[in-house]
């Protein structure tokens, strides 16, 4: 994309940015980034650290997740293999297209991160809806992980007691709130409190051996299925034409990169949209080829019964399935914390920034709001969790947020970004543009209507 000569929307500053709310936006990153600070010394100088190679493996630990669990239950949805290949396969377009737009317009705006380049690109109310989604998009990733907790505990716990069938009920300590709440009050609250998480870091490698660890047990599993495995249906078409795009909430959580994506790019030795494409296309080809084995080795070994979270239709007792479990607890465990920190300083700068407090202030007053913000933040998701079992119903409505930051973001930042450029007449590469951004708002609009009325109609109401 050619970058014309224009100014970008810079009315983010209409409310009172102070400095140090900056700062705290521009924590929303990727714990495996090092950027350097924006400063006028800086810009356009790449100073980045990050190799390219780097650069993949980061994006590729950003996509991956605890999200693979639901790829085999969004194939039965889809309708069979075939159908599930396909709609990964046109998303994936889409999905790499806005990952470049944003490069190209945080390029543009000289901003460093994902709220930042809305904000200076399409100004003060997008960026504003773009915080505020952000925070509803962890508070319930936060919610989906306290479940997958308690599924796997569960299954744990079933296979350490004499009685499986009774494990859930023959004593209170075996109680999924009372595994589910021990645990987050031992492991993850500790981890959440404090105010940096450079530390955190260290775990993400742990955590992509986890899901690879987890997709090589689900595909041998399927190659070399147990004995007493009964034969399942496994449907080859959707019920209906309308069922494929229930798919489309799990698509987007799992391929949902895109908010880390920026300050990844800015952190870049060569900070190039055109390096940039090629980055992101072998990050999310190797995404796809992980999602797509557990999605269909997982679908094809349960069929239509496949449960929302895969690992749930293996026996308790299974032990190359009870270390999957180890490892996915453990991702968790470790993601919970950076979730809630990005939610967190997301709220903070919208709070700093409404406030118009002062630095001095902020000092002053920042640890007893920190403190306040993430016990309210661990109490809610901890509350909604213990009586939300099932995680489908929580990616039902998360999934719709994340296909805003695929789809609609990005293309209204293309959109603004086209129309910000100084031109005597525009050629058909700009319309084309323009269009692509218009198309990919009502791409994204449509999946966000569509999964979140699903989710409220059906789902929440069921």
């Amino acid at each position: 994309m050619a970058q014309g000569t224009g100014s970008i929307n810079s009315d983010y500053k209409d409310w009172e940015w102070s400095a140090d709310a900056g700062e705290r936006a521009r924590l929303l990153q990727s714990p495996s980034v090092e950027t350097v600070p924006k400063s006028g010394e800086s810009q356009g100088n790449g100073l980045g650290a990050t190799s390219a190679l780097g650069a993949v493996f980061i994006v590729v630990n950003a996509a991956l997740g605890a999200g693979l669990l639901n790829f085999p239950a969004a194939f039965s949805m889809a309708g069979g293999v075939a159908s599930g290949i396909t709609l990964q396969m046109c998303m994936l377009i889409f999905i790499i297209g806005g990952l470049v737009i944003l490069a190209y317009c945080s390029q543009a705006s000289n901003e460093r991160t994902y709220q930042e380049v809305v904000w200076a690109v399409c100004g003060k109310v997008p960026g504003v809806l773009c915080e505020v989604a952000i925070a509803v998009y962890t508070f319930g990733t936060c919610i989906a992980f306290l479940i997958i907790i308690g599924d796997q505990e569960d299954k744990i716990i079933a296979a350490l007691v004499t009685e499986p069938e009774e494990a859930g009920s023959s004593h209170w300590y075996t109680d999924r709130k009372f595994t589910i709440s021990i645990t987050a009050f031992l492991l993850i609250l500790p981890l959440s409190i404090p105010k940096e998480i450079g530390f955190q870091k260290y775990a993400s490698s742990l955590s992509v051996i986890g899901t690879w660890y987890v997709t090589a047990v689900i595909i041998i599993k399927y190659i070399w299925p147990d004995k007493e495995l009964v034969p399942v249906e496994i449907p080859t078409s959707p019920s209906t034409w309308t069922a494929v795009f229930n798919a489309m909430p799990t698509i987007c959580f799992g391929f949902q990169c895109h908010v880390s994506s920026v300050p990844v790019f800015n952190s870049m030795k060569q900070p190039e949209v055109k390096t940039w494409g090629a980055v992101v296309t072998a990050a999310m080809v190797i995404a796809l080829f992980v999602y797509t084995g557990t999605g269909v080795c997982g679908f094809l070994t349960f069929g239509a019964g496949v449960e929302q979270d895969v690992l749930l239709s293996y026996p308790s007792n299974d032990i190359p399935v009870a270390l999957a479990r180890a490892f996915i607890i453990l991702c968790v465990l470790t993601s919970y914390p950076i979730l809630h920190f990005c939610g967190r300083a997301v709220l903070e700068g919208l709070w700093l920034r409404y406030t118009g407090v002062t630095v001095e202030e902020d000092v002053v007053r920042e640890r007893r709001r920190r403190l306040l913000q993430t016990i309210s933040w661990f109490l809610l998701t901890l509350l909604l969790a213990l009586f939300i079992p099932d995680i489908g119903k929580v990616i039902s409505v998360i999934g719709g947020l994340a296909a805003c930051f695929i789809f609609v973001f990005p293309g209204l930042c293309l959109i603004q970004a086209k129309l910000s450029e100084i031109q005597e007449t525009r050629a058909i590469s700009w319309w084309a543009m323009v269009s692509y951004g218009v198309f990919m708002v009502t791409l994204g609009a449509f999946i966000f209507g569509q999964t979140t009325a699903n989710a409220i109609f059906v789902d929440l109401t069921a």
